[in-house]
């Protein structure tokens, strides 16, 4: 009776920490944390693409060399107090800017290394017809990378917390910073004092 009892006591406790789901659409802004989200990842990656995009260096760069120019991403660091997962915002940019037409993209570090591993051994189990060759790599014009910051300025159970995200588009060749773009975040969070 003593165990009955007892499980009828803890079953409603179990019941009420259980987690409660509900999909929301993607394109929803819901700020939980006050913290870097997918919307602020989106909002930015979006004013950096038309600003990279409407600078004078797209225009002198087709202009001189008569075809778009091909990027690659470098490292774009988190420099926040917060663990942010940069791939993130940087694939939103790089999908849109391919999108758009207007530049090509030739892949990073890390999948260069696994693609050059399966021309590897297509050289020696694929047929001859369909191998691909080594040394027709296009080379990149231009590397896209950056810096995430964050400033916080907290009392009590208000903050205010600041984002900076700053890119640059650097020619490989010359070492020219050839786009500078930046775009900021600011918000405003206040945590309700929970009382027990």
């Amino acid at each position: 009776m003593k165990k009955l009892l007892t499980v009828l006591l803890v079953l409603p406790f179990v019941f009420a920490c259980a987690p409660k789901v509900k999909r929301v659409e993607t394109n929803l802004v819901k700020d939980v944390s006050g913290g870097w989200n997918d919307t602020d990842a989106q909002m930015v990656a979006q004013e950096m693409i038309t600003d990279c995009l409407n600078s004078g260096w797209y225009t002198k760069f087709v202009s001189k060399n008569g075809k778009e120019p091909t990027l690659i991403v470098g490292t774009v660091s988190n420099k926040t107090m917060e663990h942010i997962n940069t791939d993130v915002f940087v694939e939103e940019m790089q999908r849109a800017l391919i999108n758009s037409g207007k530049v090509d993209f030739v892949a990073s570090r890390d999948e260069r290394g696994e693609v050059r591993t399966e021309r590897l051994e297509q050289d020696e189990f694929a047929s001859e017809e369909t191998r691909k060759a080594f040394g027709r790599e296009v080379g990149a014009d231009y590397m896209l990378s950056g810096v995430l910051n964050s400033v916080v300025d907290q009392a009590g159970s208000k903050a205010v917390v600041y984002y900076q995200a700053n890119l640059k588009l650097i020619d490989i060749e010359t070492n020219q910073i050839a786009w500078n773009g930046q775009q900021k975040i600011k918000k405003y969070v206040k945590r309700s004092k929970v009382s027990f």
